[in-house]
């Protein structure tokens, strides 16, 4: 089979974007009609969540229908409340003798500082998104919940660069896939992790067009950090951080050991955004188990953090300018 690099290689899997190009905010849904195994770890400081306690491997709930993400921080949890309005009308859900209830978990970014603030992913947004679902190729770049991300945010935004949504995928071996889906809206910058130069993030002002391996014309954010303006401005730097995502796989999974995937799925963030899990960031990883392939679950977690990496370095070279802030797509 042929893979098309998106998450949407995992037999099962559906993504659905919805969001308002004015507000620069949305959505993305990820859909598992059937249930899918699910884990989750929460590695930075400001997470805002909803429903994570259940993917706890000693917990009752075994399966979820679909994860959400979503910009417009906290007020964004409530697009979780439209999927689960859609799985319910098509009666899909965790049966509890009285009703069947769709499993919803959802993580949020920070993206009110971009567009406007008033406009944030609602009930409608996740309905709009799930009723979009499809089990092709997600579009990436500025498109749901990354509509309004935006990376390099040290001095705030007039230095920063627009970021946005990436997905991949691989085949490891055995007919085992592996996939991800990441809206990247870091505190950092971004690096390539092939040539271990940085291709978006805190820019240094410098006229001119930027350019990926134009070394001068990032300030580079953990250099910043050393400095004394840099130390001066970290209680009051940008706390409107988050990397969300999701990685898949056609493997068989349990709870336990999808977990031990999202926790290892966060490597590809610590190689690819500088610095990485501070407590300016929210970062969170899903890892879902949608198939009966056998695999071990070291190896899956590996490629899960590969996956991951590549779809940072994707939302990052898809993303468009928007909202005042230069993006790769148009560089």
């Amino acid at each position: 089979m042929k893979l098309k690099n998106a998450i949407t290689d995992i037999r099962g899997i559906e993504v659905g974007h919805a969001q308002d190009d004015e507000a620069l905010t949305g959505c993305t849904v990820i859909l598992c009609r059937k249930g899918a195994v699910a884990g989750v770890d929460v590695r930075g400081g400001a997470p805002g969540t909803r429903e994570t306690d259940l993917l706890n491997p000693i917990n009752l709930v075994q399966k979820v229908h679909a994860i959400v993400l979503a910009g417009g921080s906290a007020f964004g949890l409530d697009a979780a409340s439209g999927v689960m309005l859609y799985l319910e009308e098509k009666k899909i859900g965790f049966n509890t003798g009285a009703a069947k209830v769709p499993i919803v978990p959802s993580a949020i970014l920070y993206d009110l500082n971009l567009g406007r603030a008033d406009v944030r992913p609602d009930s409608a947004f996740g309905y709009r998104a799930s009723a979009s679902a499809e089990s092709d190729a997600p579009a990436e770049g500025n498109v749901g919940a990354g509509a309004g991300a935006s990376v390099g945010k040290m001095f705030g935004g007039k230095l920063s660069m627009k970021a946005g949504l990436g997905t991949a995928s691989m085949d490891i071996g055995g007919g085992v896939i592996v996939g991800a889906i990441v809206a990247v809206n870091a505190f950092g910058d971004v690096v390539d992790p092939g040539t271990n130069e940085i291709i978006a993030g805190l820019r240094s002002g410098k006229v001119g067009p930027l350019r990926v391996g134009k070394k001068d014309q990032f300030a580079e954010t953990l250099a910043m950090m050393k400095t004394p303006m840099g130390r001066g401005i970290l209680g009051s730097a940008s706390r409107g951080n988050t990397v969300i995502g999701v990685v898949a796989t056609n493997a068989k999974l349990t709870k336990a050991q999808a977990t031990k995937v999202a926790q290892m799925a966060h490597d590809g963030i610590a190689r690819t955004i500088r610095p990485a899990h501070s407590m300016l960031d929210g970062d969170v990883i899903f890892a879902l188990s949608i198939g009966s392939k056998k695999a071990d679950v070291s190896t899956v977690g590996a490629f899960a953090a590969e996956v991951t990496a590549e779809s940072i370095v994707r939302a990052v070279k898809m993303a468009k300018s928007a909202g005042g802030l230069p993006g790769l797509m148009e560089q």
